[in-house]
């Protein structure tokens, strides 16, 4: 188990301050983040054409430790049933009966605790944003099944290290944010879907004792090969042989949703983000950056790999609506069948063929007869 109080705890100890601003301008940024994602909202709805909730809820800013403790309660929503069925399907052992049993299992929540909020710490000073899926249940049943989340010190820290006009990097971050809260308000299953995979996946772990400390011999070599600046990543090391074929799954459709917002929020137009080439350029130049020790984090941690998710789903979205438009496109969202493979992701002619079928040829140009 997980003790989500120690996980906050010290991922609030750990993470780091933001940019120091005025109260006044603190007041400013947010005022005009919530402004700007109802302006991105409706760009959004227009360019893509999904059917999506018209009038969500404006959307939450935040600072890092409230980026943590949101974190924190999504985690809850959806590790703690799970856990309670792993505990169940595990049954009790010499480690889970007695007193001893009591306090060895204590000790590990409160380790377990710990090194999940200092992944938090890392984490909440470089997201943007997210659309929250996964919330605490509201007993009057009015709250909305997510929530769009702006992290207003990272913004402002990021528009301040590139150098950019303030309001188009604030509007183009919305855009982004704003296309998953389309995308999972829009499209009624695709939550479910994510959430489905998301449990196969976890229940899918080896319970036995042998297999698990394979699998932390796995993870331990990952490190070492993350720091010799390999490509190896925890998440590649603790997974079984059935994790990995439902984590292709969720890659693809992950992959899906993040290159499908990264190609919005760069095609909705320089008349909408007047600077829209200069940001993305110096913010890609951000990505790629980084000390050593940053790159070698992000290797083990496998923010890397989501990095290339982004360009890969991208380039994805960006050829099929090239070749079908956006009509054709968002047949992706008709039923988990048309989501594309992880393979189909690399190759989308595949997915092409499979989903929208034989396409006709450009027509040859008319000939004027004399």
């Amino acid at each position: 188990m997980i003790d989500w109080n120690v996980a906050v705890q010290t991922g609030t100890r750990l993470v780091r301050p933001g940019p120091q601003v005025s109260h006044e301008e603190a007041r400013q940024v947010v005022d005009e983040l919530r402004a700007l994602s109802r302006v991105a909202q409706g760009h959004v709805l227009d360019f893509t054409g999904i059917q999506a909730e018209q009038d969500p809820a404006p959307a939450t800013i935040v600072d890092r430790p409230g980026w943590i403790r949101a974190n924190v309660d999504g985690f809850k929503v959806v590790l703690e049933p799970l856990m309670e069925q792993m505990q169940e399907r595990r049954g009790t052992g010499l480690l889970s009966s007695g007193a001893g049993g009591v306090m060895v299992q204590a000790v590990g929540s409160r380790v377990t605790g710990m090194q999940v909020g200092a992944i938090l710490a890392y984490m909440a000073g470089r997201v943007l944003g997210q659309y929250e899926l996964f919330l605490p249940p509201d007993p009057s049943g009015r709250a909305p099944t997510g929530r769009l989340t702006l992290v207003a010190p990272n913004i402002v820290h990021v528009e301040q290290e590139l150098g950019v006009d303030t309001r188009d990097f604030r509007l183009w971050v919305c855009l982004h944010e704003e296309t998953h809260r389309t995308q999972f308000t829009g499209v009624p299953w695709l939550r479910e879907y994510v959430q489905d995979q998301m449990t196969k996946f976890l229940l899918a772990s080896d319970l036995d004792p042998g297999a698990m400390l394979d699998r932390l011999r796995d993870a331990a070599e990952a490190v070492a090969d993350a720091v010799r600046g390999g490509d190896s990543t925890l998440i590649d090391a603790i997974q079984s042989p059935e994790q990995r074929e439902i984590l292709d799954r969720l890659t693809a459709v992950m992959t899906l949703v993040e290159g499908h917002g990264d190609y919005v929020m760069d095609a909705v137009g320089p008349e909408v983000v007047p600077s829209v080439q200069q940001i993305r350029a110096r913010f890609q130049g951000r990505r790629d950056g980084g000390s050593r020790m940053d790159k070698t984090i992000r290797r083990v941690l496998g923010i890397d790999l989501k990095m290339k998710q982004y360009a890969e789903g991208s380039r994805f979205v960006r050829r099929v609506v090239t070749e079908v438009g956006m009509d054709g496109f968002n047949k992706i969202w008709q039923s988990p069948e048309t989501l594309p493979t992880h393979a189909e992701i690399k190759e989308p002619a595949d997915w092409m063929n499979r989903v929208i079928g034989p396409r006709e040829l450009d027509a040859p140009p008319e000939v004027n007869e004399a």
